[in-house]
């Protein structure tokens, strides 16, 4: 496997209303750049109360588009809402394509369900990690190590079924 970034400084724009449509779009500007078979992500955090924002727009949701910023602005915009309704979710979706112009992507899907805490927690991961209460875990998602987040996330949630859906077909 290799890294998009070792083919030199690349980017993409994420143009797609989906999370899926930008995982696509990623995963054929990698192919055509280097001619090579390609795996790409697009993720992001859902909240309901905010019917479904930030979504595909969860890395730049401020202005700025820092982390600290992002979190700031949902924490403000979740401002008295009780926590039984700050539920939410971090999506992925994973695309692979063997060609550029190849019509039937595999693309693969995946949740982490939780809910937005009222301030953050912890200092492991990055982005909204330190506000996203992982339920199943009874900790925030930046309270998890490593390892264990890698094993129940989103990510690996959509990592796992793609090597599943690829040796299939191999």
């Amino acid at each position: 496997l290799l890294a998009l970034s070792s083919f030199g400084k690349i980017s993409i724009a994420e143009t797609g209303s989906t999370f899926e449509e930008n995982s696509v779009i990623k995963a054929r500007f990698a192919c055509k750049h280097t001619g090579l078979s390609s795996i790409a992500d697009d993720s992001g955090l859902e909240v309901d109360y905010l019917s479904g924002r930030p979504g595909v727009f969860s890395a730049r949701y401020s202005d700025s588009g820092l982390a600290k910023d992002n979190n700031q602005k949902l924490l403000h915009e979740l401002s008295g809402v009780p926590f039984e309704h700050r539920t939410a979710r971090f999506r992925c979706a994973m695309a692979f394509v063997r060609e550029y112009n190849e019509q039937d992507p595999i693309i693969c899907s995946a949740s982490w369900e939780g809910a937005i805490l009222e301030k953050p927690r912890g200092s492991n991961g990055f982005g909204y990690d330190p506000l996203f209460f992982v339920n199943a875990e009874d900790c925030s998602a930046a309270e998890l190590q490593a390892e264990k987040k890698n094993s129940i996330s989103h990510r690996a949630q959509a990592c796992n079924e793609m090597v599943k859906r690829l040796t299939e077909i191999s």
